[in-house]
């Protein structure tokens, strides 16, 4: 895969502007002067290549540096995948299993407060819990772990359960939503991550998951989380069967829903990754996302929630290191967490996964020239890091990087 060349790196947005065709550029000089990008401005830039992808980039890059800065933000945290046995049978997820394979398996309550807590003691400040949907489940299981977790771990933010599986919670308890979601909240729950989304258009939904919850039940979720002051993340699956319209209806939606509610923390791009899925193996799905896709979908997103969600997160599972520092060069400013333990993304054919360090972080962040910020999940500041310190070290086993930069230099002289 390749992102892009040292000549496109080195281009400054005006330059990379001038070179775009009329109607990009006008549209990229409206949103640099503040305008909310239209439908129609968004399926102008939805489509853009070459010279006009480049300005797009460039463009939502200027953009990022006017509203967040140069600083690049992650989080120390655990995943917490409680189990990969899973009814709703996604055809793009290769995580899911039966509950008789080989493979499957559910952990204890115990063993899961045990992962957190050793997380914590090697400086985790969240853990972010989702799972499969058993058959048997108790719906309760979910308020469950998160009183035990909270019981050992009061100071510990949870991020957890996706919407699919809180209105699974919702049927098995019988429970309002309302009511569900204040029990989780009030056992704990900090957060919830804004995933189940994939393409909220439900004829897109129904090619990739006919059994999972409807566009209309996500934003019910959504909703109604942030109006009980559960602030949520926003994500969105591409490169699968979906089109570039789509992209820009989806993020326009949440853009209204953000508009509504003020919940949104973050927006995460998330490519599909196909190797091991069914969608894909069927002939159902093109080959997951591609570099310009990537760039594309980043600087796309930066550019249409301008002025209502200003953090936009690069997932280094789904795009790798190379990917992920493009797309921090193309209007991205986080790169999300540490994980430790992330399984979903690589039982669907992921290269990257599992884990990743503070240090190896503020490595790959050095090398495009920005500050890394370790945050908390809700983006508050917890040490900026203005020099290398004895931890950071480029993760070379994974991503064989040339020094190329005075920091990058020092680096790897010094044998971090």
């Amino acid at each position: 895969m390749n992102y892009m060349n040292s000549e496109w790196r080195e281009k400054t947005w005006t330059q990379a502007l001038s070179a775009a065709r009329p109607a990009v550029a006008n549209t990229l000089e409206r949103a640099l002067a503040g305008s909310e990008m239209t439908l129609e401005d968004g399926l102008v830039l939805s489509v853009v290549e070459r010279n006009d992808l480049f300005a797009l980039a460039k463009v939502a890059d200027e953009i990022r540096r006017r509203v967040v800065g140069d600083r690049i933000t992650y989080v120390v945290n655990r995943n917490l995948n409680f189990t990969n046995v899973c009814i709703v049978g996604c055809s793009f997820c290769g995580f899911g299993r039966g509950a008789d394979a080989p493979d499957a398996y559910f952990h204890s309550t115990e063993s899961l407060v045990a992962k957190a807590v050793a997380a914590v003691d090697i400086g985790a400040t969240e853990v972010c819990i989702q799972g499969g949907l058993p058959k048997d489940i108790d719906g309760y299981f979910y308020v469950n772990l998160l009183r035990a977790l909270k019981t050992r771990l009061p100071e510990l933010h949870i991020h957890a359960y996706s919407p699919m599986e809180i209105v699974y919670g919702t049927e098995k308890t019988r429970l309002p939503l309302r009511e569900y979601l204040t029990m989780l909240k009030e056992a704990g729950l900090g957060s919830i991550p804004g995933t189940a989304a994939e393409i909220l258009d439900d004829n897109v939904r129904k090619s990739l998951s006919p059994n999972k919850l409807k566009v209309r039940q996500w934003i019910e979720v959504i909703r109604t989380a942030h109006s009980l002051g559960i602030p949520t993340t926003s994500t969105m699956m591409y490169g699968h069967t979906e089109n570039r319209e789509h992209w820009v209806r989806h993020m326009l939606l949440l853009r209204e829903i953000q508009k509504e509610t003020r919940g949104f923390t973050e927006f995460v791009p998330l490519g599909f990754i196909h190797p091991q899925t069914r969608l894909y193996q069927s002939g159902k799905a093109r080959a997951g996302h591609t570099c310009d896709e990537d760039l594309a979908v980043h600087a796309l997103a930066r550019v249409l929630l301008n002025g209502y969600i200003s953090n936009i997160q690069v997932s280094w599972v789904k795009l790798g290191f190379e990917g992920s520092l493009a797309c921090l060069e193309a209007g991205g400013n986080d790169f999300g967490g540490t994980l430790m333990e992330e399984s979903i993304s690589k039982a669907a054919g992921a290269n990257f996964g599992e884990c990743v360090s503070p240090g190896e972080f503020r490595a790959l962040i050095r090398r495009i020239s920005r500050t890394p910020v370790e945050r908390t999940t809700m983006y508050k500041v917890r040490r900026i890091f203005d020099r290398p310190d004895s931890e950071e070290r480029l993760p070379l086993e994974r991503m064989p990087l040339p020094a190329t930069s005075v920091s990058e230099v020092t680096l790897t002289a010094s044998g971090r």
